[in-house]
Parts: C-alpha cells; sequence; structure tokens
C-alpha cells in the first residue's frame, strides 16, 4: 500500500505542476488579449465621441416674472418669498392653495378658504 500512496502523490504532483505550467500560459495570454480588445473600444469610442461631442451651451439665467405653487415646482422665487413670507413650497400652498400664481409687481392670490 504504501508503493500506492506514493504513486498517487507523485501523479497529482505532475499534474498539479502541468496546471499550474497550463495557467500561467493562459493567462498571461488571455490577458494580454483583453489589454488589445480594450485599447480597440477605448480607441474606437474616443474616436467616435471625439467628432459628436460638443461642449453644452449654457442656459441664459433669465428673471422669473411668474410662479405657480403645484406640484413641479422645485423652488420658490426671491420675489415670492418677498411677498409672502414664506420661505417654503409647502408654507405656500398651505396658505394660498395649489396653483396659486404668483406675477413679480401684481397682487398676491387670495388665500384659501379655512
Amino acid at each position: 500500500m504504501a508503493r500506492r500512496a506514493s504513486t498517487t502523490a507523485d501523479l497529482d504532483r505532475i499534474l498539479r505542476d502541468t496546471a499550474e505550467a497550463v495557467v500561467a500560459r493562459v493567462s498571461t495570454a488571455i490577458s494580454r488579449r483583453v489589454g488589445e480588445l480594450v485599447e480597440e473600444g477605448l480607441r474606437r469610442e474616443l474616436g467616435r465621441n471625439a467628432s459628436v461631442a460638443r461642449p453644452r451651451a449654457a442656459r441664459p439665467r433669465t428673471e422669473i416674472t411668474r410662479w405657480v405653487a403645484d406640484q413641479r415646482a422645485r423652488r420658490v422665487p426671491k420675489f415670492v418669498i418677498e411677498a409672502t413670507g414664506l420661505d417654503t413650497k409647502k408654507k405656500i400652498v398651505a396658505r394660498f392653495g395649489e396653483g396659486a400664481s404668483f406675477e413679480k409687481g401684481k397682487p398676491l392670490p387670495r388665500t384659501k378658504a379655512a
């Protein structure tokens, strides 16, 4: 039995050494090919985007003169804050109701009925 154990150990060692050598060669080839594919893809993408990409022009800022308190409103303009004394959309909607329209230089809309 001792002989069989050493034969199995020798066979395992030979297989492990062979597998390690194959993996080392294959992994080197695979990593080289993956690098080539990535480089090729980057060149293609950069070449395509270089001709298409244009810097976006900033939209000129305009003064807000009309504002409606609705679900889509993101911020309250300064003229509404100054006119009402309220600084959040929730407070304005609670006092004036949803859909209340504010215009710069015009009187405030009626408050909603309690």
